[in-house]
């Protein structure tokens, strides 16, 4: 019983252990810094591909009013136009694409500014979506050993556990299988007056109680309810 116990102590540290995996931990919290990471990188990446849009626009709006000027001025250059009224209309028509042009340009520079920033945003974020992916594989490998290693140790412990129960009478281990269920070991050692699960200690009255018990009848403790294994450690005499 006491063996079994010992196992099931042992079962029960293990799987603290694979469950509390330190790189586990560290992989948790960088995956969730990286998929606030990689939505960064989405959204640069849409602003940068929405700017590159906006800036062809752009130069294509002064290209045109460009185009458009210089034919105003050529045909005035080639003396085309010779009626004075059209003449000044011509002129003015040329101040107000030349205002157009200083406009357009200005605009055309805002966006050419806002997508060399939208530009430098992608680049750290995706620099640090990166270093994230690199930080990532040496922790994986590391979690997995460890993993692995503790899988392992959990599988022999098991096995040894299916040889601990097997010459245990069936209505004892039902009994050790109940208490262990209550999130506690199912047994432990009476040892100097002391339970050994919850350290209660026995007083002088209940050891004599104890004493008098056959040695096949199941004692139990009044504080945890765990079986208590008598040995000859355990103050009875």
């Amino acid at each position: 019983m006491l063996d079994l116990a010992a196992i099931d102590a042992r079962i029960n540290q293990l799987t603290h252990q694979l469950a509390t995996i330190p790189e586990a931990a560290e992989l948790a919290a960088l995956d969730a810094g990286r998929t606030a990471l990689v939505d960064r990188v989405r959204d640069a990446r849409i602003l940068v591909d929405d700017l590159n849009k906006e800036q062809k626009r752009a130069d294509n709006d002064v290209e045109a009013v460009k185009t458009r000027r210089e034919r105003d001025r050529s045909r005035m250059d080639q003396g085309l136009i010779t009626n004075p009224k059209d003449l000044e209309r011509m002129v003015h028509e040329l101040e107000s694409l030349e205002r157009r042009i200083s406009n357009l340009e200005d605009e055309e520079l805002e966006v050419m500014e806002r997508l060399e920033a939208a530009q430098m945003e992608l680049g750290f974020a995706t620099a640090a979506v990166d270093e994230a992916n690199d930080k990532r594989e040496p922790l994986e490998a590391a979690r997995a050993e460890k993993a692995a290693s503790l899988e392992k140790e959990l599988a022999a412990a098991s096995g040894d556990r299916t040889w601990a129960t097997s010459d245990l009478p069936a209505d004892l281990l039902a009994l050790y299988e109940r208490i262990r269920a209550k999130q506690v070991i199912g047994a432990a050692e009476l040892r100097a007056r002391e339970c050994g699960g919850c350290r209660l200690t026995l007083n002088a009255l209940e050891m004599a109680d104890i004493a008098k018990k056959p040695a096949d009848e199941v004692i139990r403790c009044e504080e945890c309810d765990r079986i208590l294994v008598r040995t000859p450690e355990s103050g009875l005499a």
